[in-house]
């Protein structure tokens, strides 16, 4: 166990009920001042082999449970996120060093709608039954088994949960891999599922570093399902050992989304929205950091934004006037600098910020402006996941929408217009999951989430999560012949 936060949190394995230690450890280290808050069990393959079996085990009963006993189960694990929700804002602050104010108010709250909506959907899911030359169409959705799922360090629980809700909602049994840099609210959410009456084995939670053990959960040819949020090369690894068992896969793994502004734009919101691509410094898959903007209103636009990020608070996240934290690790810091570095060597021009805050320790990276890059430059086709942005004009829409399709990636796009029918007409032709219009980060669980190109693979959300974690049936049923 370790105290933090004012919590006692256990460092161990949750497998079939039980806390599962490993002789093998590693430092979960926090991210605000480089202390370690705790030496976690590293598993390996027998804990994995462990947590499959626990899954197994417990999957005939959890899958013949009806839709409203599992719904009931996941209220109840809302209801004990509800009761917990200081304590896990305040637990995974220490552990991943985003903001508690939006922990609080926004990442814990849709941590317990999470298993709310999906709770709620499951109640409601059905598909009207339809005749074929007399005959009865009936489609179902059939728990598939043992579904893994292996989560980042950027928003652990929210997108812990957010794989979770659903796969227990359809009734398979989880093998819950978290980020070994934030693994704390992870176990965390297994003594929740204990306190509200979750079966044995129907939620596991190992721990360990992803070539060890997340190798050995994707190895196992008894699971059923593998949903992953992460890097593309990690992706690549993940889909080549499923195939070899032929396990469907859902992947999230990214971006370099575009924020596009035209000429018609609302000024201000166009500032605004760009400012909101630094939140959490950086480290947010949908991030707009390509900044792509109407050469009329470069200048304005360039200024007003210097302004405002600039006078963006950097410091301790626990603080409440704090607006941008730290990043993850030391090597992460190094990876964006370099980025940086790189962009200024190849000829951008750097209008903010530009290095590591040193006033503030290792971790601290101060939000980023670029500019001049040239077209294709890694800075302007990569994911850095840090505080930097990177400027580019255009003189028509065309260029415009060829400049944000200019990439490998298709998670999300922004699109800032005061005209309505340009905004249809540009997200019509983006490649993107998700495009948002005057807005930013509006999620709702009813719709569907994923990637194109290699952005992703699938999509959850709604139905697409129960499509996903189901074996979906059609069953035909003659008419009459039937004996009484």
């Amino acid at each position: 166990m370790a105290r933090i936060a004012g919590v006692d949190v256990s460092l161990d394995h949750y497998i079939g009920g039980e806390r599962v230690p490993s002789s093998d450890r590693f430092d979960d280290v926090s991210p605000i001042d480089e202390r370690v808050l705790g030496e976690i069990a590293r598993g390996g393959m027998p804990e994995a082999r462990q947590a499959v079996d626990a899954a197994e085990g417990a999957f005939e009963k959890w899958a013949s449970t009806s839709p409203e006993e599992r719904a009931a189960a996941l209220h109840r694990i809302a209801d004990g996120i509800e009761v917990r929700l200081e304590t896990l804002a305040a637990v995974e602050t220490e552990d991943n060093g985003a903001l508690l104010r939006s922990h609080l108010h926004g990442v814990m709250p849709r941590v317990a709608h999470n298993f709310r909506f999906f709770a709620d959907w499951l109640c409601q899911l059905r598909h009207e039954d339809f005749e074929t030359r007399g005959h009865r169409n009936h489609v179902s959705w059939d728990p598939a088994g043992v579904a893994v799922l292996i989560t980042p360090w950027n928003a652990p629980l929210m997108l812990e949960t957010w794989k979770v809700a659903p796969a227990l909602a359809a009734g398979d049994t989880v093998v819950l891999k978290p980020a070994e840099w934030s693994p704390l609210t992870a176990s965390l959410l297994a003594d929740v599922s204990a306190e509200a009456g979750l079966a044995p084995g129907v939620l596991n939670v190992v721990q360990g570093i992803g070539e060890e053990v997340g190798d050995a959960l994707v190895s196992d040819p008894r699971v059923a399902r593998i949903s992953f949020t992460g890097s593309a090369p990690t992706a690549r690894l993940i889909a080549a050992r499923a195939a070899a068992n032929l396990v469907p896969t859902s992947f999230e793994l990214g971006g370099k989304s575009p924020l596009l502004v035209f000429r018609d734009a609302d000024m201000q919101l166009a500032v605004d929205l760009a400012v909101e691509q630094y939140d959490n410094a950086g480290q947010v898959c949908l991030a707009g950091t390509r900044l792509l903007v109407d050469a009329a209103v470069l200048d304005e636009l360039t200024e007003r934004l210097v302004a405002r990020a600039g006078s963006l608070r950097q410091g301790d996240p626990r603080d409440p006037s704090t607006d941008i934290g730290p990043q993850i690790t030391r090597a992460h810091v190094e990876r964006v600098d370099g980025f940086v570095r790189r962009a200024v060597d190849d000829g951008a021009e750097v209008l903010l910020g530009g290095g590591p805050n040193t006033d503030l320790g290792g971790l601290y990276y101060r939000p980023t402006l670029l500019t001049g890059a040239r077209q294709g430059a890694e800075i302007l086709t990569e994911e850095v996941f840090g505080p930097v942005l990177t400027l580019q004009s255009f003189e028509s829409e065309e260029e415009a929408v060829s400049l944000a399709n200019g990439t490998k990636y298709g998670l999300a796009a922004t699109v800032v217009t005061g005209d309505e029918e340009r905004a249809a007409r540009v997200a019509s032709h983006l490649v993107a999951g998700t495009v948002w219009v005057n807005c930013f980060f509006v999620r709702d669980l009813r719709a569907p989430f994923g990637g194109s190109r290699q952005s992703g693979i699938g999509r959850e959300g709604g139905n697409w999560s129960f499509d996903f974690y189901c074996d979906v049936k059609s069953s035909v049923f003659a008419p009459g012949g039937y004996r009484s």
